[in-house]
């Protein structure tokens, strides 16, 4: 039996790629983006979870029955004003008082005067963006805004931790 030269090559480079492909088989895998991401979005859902089952526990010790929205942000208004709605580009300014979930204070129209924002810029935390929208001027209302519509993993840098729930105690004194 007689083979070619051209034969031979076929069959060499045949058994070189063969061969090859039983190498990479037995190395390990690298992870896929899929093998990373699994893990945080599991631990990401533990710390929504035992969040929103801390803010429920208030809720039921100081018996507040509040609106929750699609976002996480719980609110209620306890005390109705008759002045206009709040809406996206008014200068909205609030008296307020900011408590972390402890019941820590750690902000106050008292001591850092009165909050002014454009609603609807993003000069304030989100869940505050959110809840002023419900209101109307001379409305007295509590917001827990959760750390997700807050300051995050990373807090504020000055008074308020990484993944802080906060409670707002608002009063929407002026539009313009």
């Amino acid at each position: 039996m007689r083979i070619s030269i051209h034969s031979l090559i076929i069959i060499i480079i045949s058994l070189i790629m063969l061969s090859a492909c039983q190498n990479e088989s037995r190395q390990p895998k690298s992870p896929t983006e899929k093998d990373l991401k699994e893990p945080l979005i599991e631990a990401n859902k533990h710390v929504v979870k035992t969040e929103n089952q801390h803010i429920e526990d208030l809720l039921r010790r100081y018996k507040w029955d509040m609106i929750e929205t699609g976002s996480g942000l719980r609110y209620m208004i306890y005390e109705k004003g008759q002045g206009e709605k709040a809406a996206k580009g008014k200068l909205a300014t609030l008296e307020y008082e900011v408590r972390l979930i402890t019941g820590d204070r750690v902000y106050s129209s008292d001591e850092d005067g009165f909050l002014s924002f454009l609603i609807g810029k993003g000069e304030v935390i989100s869940g505050l963006e959110e809840g002023i929208l419900f209101l109307n001027v001379g409305d007295k209302a509590k917001f827990i805004i959760p750390s997700h519509l807050a300051f995050g993993l990373l807090g504020d840098d000055e008074r308020i931790p990484g993944k802080a729930s906060l409670i707002y105690d608002i009063t929407l004194l002026e539009l313009k």
